[in-house]
């Protein structure tokens, strides 16, 4: 293999990959919006109970989270555009399967084949970036711009699926994804070049099967256990499974030279805090996301197009927050950025938590922008604090399991939404429905709190300690030394595209 740095594409052409690559994140975040303004028109349409809404978007998120690091790895062996056709490929043609859906559960089933090829594509089309722009600032500005295409497809969803569920129907919201994914296949044949890693990591198969596994009976656990009852065998047999399948995961890594996760990673007090970080406020976020397109629609009696437009605030924050916390963390105040994220979560949070059929506008929109805030500001801290002290050669996977983190608490907030709101969101327009929802914000505050303990946990010199020392079991005794917590260049890569990895 010639080892041999290869030469940049020529200007136009790099200008070219870069589009192609934000196509496919435009896709996959714009679908995650986008499908929470249609919920109510598919439980019309489908009958489809809480539990069945939850699942179509839990399939998506569970199976996203569960191929994360394997389509990572398959990229960097078999060939990164290789694999990023493949995931284009996949994702359109479940989204078509999609807008075909007869029931619900064929709808979740069609979720999951487009959420296989989701996984595919954000991660597989960084590291074409990263391979495609080889000069420091240039690189800094395309992901700079990657970052952006994150925040106006966020915009996007709500608005643009409000439209369509309004004027054509929800099976709509999943047409557009094709003539976009077709044109980025035909740009990636055209114009993105193959590259592979020199060294790829070898594939852990039974590591990866205990994590979907895993995922899967966690995830049906607490979606089911309300309807089932949460001490019936089912229901505890899911629960059972999940614990087995995390006992097994660790036994199995601790023995592997090249585990799919090395566990010596959470030895790093900030780094197993940037995985519960994740995990508690993208738990938020998509439980509140869950709730909010239900509550407008169904108990506010607002149109798709003026409940997408509701969700203009947390969109524009978002936009606004994301830079400010990125410069935040390149200053070495990551801290600051996770303080300010928790307790604009805790607050906007506490705002709901006194939730009626008759709240006023402007006090919704207050609060989504302030959760916008939240989330804008908590990105960058993630990805910085995931690899505080790893070695350039860590640091990727290190933010690929913090990447892992927010898809799984993504999928953990629906399931906790419906499970903590309970039957009053069971049925449509019942008048208890936003009552019936303030014990979810109650626990979304509780997580805030938790962020900004977590925050201050894992920047003091306590957790800067245990980065250096995980630093030297990793073989880099460079980065052990006080101070090393710094971003180095693929830290700060890291941190500039962490606003685009959910």
């Amino acid at each position: 293999m010639n080892n041999q740095p290869r030469p940049s594409p020529p200007a136009l052409r790099r200008r070219t990959i870069l589009a192609t690559c934000c196509f496919a994140l435009f896709l996959v975040t714009m679908d995650v919006t986008i499908v929470n303004v249609a919920l109510p028109a598919i439980r019309l349409d489908l009958h489809a109970s809480v539990a069945g809404l939850q699942w179509s978007i839990d399939g998506y998120t569970v199976v996203v989270a569960s191929f994360l690091l394997l389509a990572g790895s398959m990229a960097d062996r078999f060939g990164r555009r290789r694999i990023f056709q493949l995931g284009l490929t996949v994702f359109s043609l479940g989204s078509l399967l999609c807008s075909l859906a007869p029931t619900t559960n064929a709808l979740v089933g069609f979720r999951m084949l487009q959420a296989l090829g989701g996984a595919m594509l954000n991660p597989v089309a960084m590291s074409i970036i990263v391979n495609t722009f080889t000069e420091p600032k240039e690189r800094a500005r395309a992901i700079g711009i990657w970052g952006a295409v994150f925040g106006v497809s966020m915009a996007a969803g709500p608005l643009l699926g409000g439209q369509l569920v309004e004027r054509v129907g929800w099976r709509s919201i999943f047409w557009v994804n094709v003539p976009i994914g077709l044109l980025a296949l035909w740009l990636t044949a055209r114009f993105v070049p193959e590259s592979r890693a020199e060294k790829p990591r070898r594939l852990d198969l039974v590591a990866q099967g205990l994590i979907i596994v895993g995922l899967l009976a966690l995830t049906t656990a607490v979606i089911e256990g309300r309807s089932a009852g949460w001490l019936s065998w089912p229901i505890a047999a899911g629960f059972g499974l999940f614990l087995a399948c995390g006992l097994g995961l660790v036994a199995w890594e601790s023995r592997r030279r090249e585990p799919l996760i090395d566990l010596r990673f959470f030895r790093s007090l900030p780094f197993s805090a940037a995985t519960l970080l994740a995990v508690l406020a993208f738990s938020s976020f998509s439980g509140f996301l869950f709730l909010n397109s239900l509550y407008l629609q169904e108990a506010r009696g607002l149109s798709p197009s003026a409940a997408g437009l509701m969700t203009l605030p947390i969109a524009l924050a978002l936009i606004v927050c994301s830079p400010m916390s990125g410069r935040l963390v390149g200053a070495g105040r990551s801290r600051l950025a996770i303080v300010v994220a928790g307790s604009a979560i805790a607050t906007a949070a506490l705002l709901l938590t006194r939730l009626t059929a008759n709240t006023p506008l402007p006090l919704l929109a207050a609060a989504y922008a302030i959760f916008g805030v939240g989330l804008g500001a908590i990105n960058a801290p993630i990805t910085n604090t995931a690899v505080s002290g790893m070695p350039r050669s860590q640091a990727g996977l290190a933010s690929a399991v913090a990447s892992t983190s927010r898809q799984v608490g993504a999928s953990l907030g629906v399931a906790l939404a419906g499970a903590l709101a309970g039957a009053g969101i069971e049925a449509a327009h019942r008048a208890d429905f936003a009552e019936s929802t303030r014990v979810v914000f109650w626990v979304v505050a509780v997580f805030g709190v938790a962020i900004v303990a977590l925050g201050i946990l894992s920047t003091g010199p306590r957790a800067r300690a245990s980065a250096a020392w995980v630093a030297q079991l990793l073989g880099a005794p460079e980065l052990a030394a006080p101070g090393a917590n710094r971003p180095a260049s693929a830290t700060a890569l890291g941190v500039a595209a962490a606003g685009a990895e959910q």
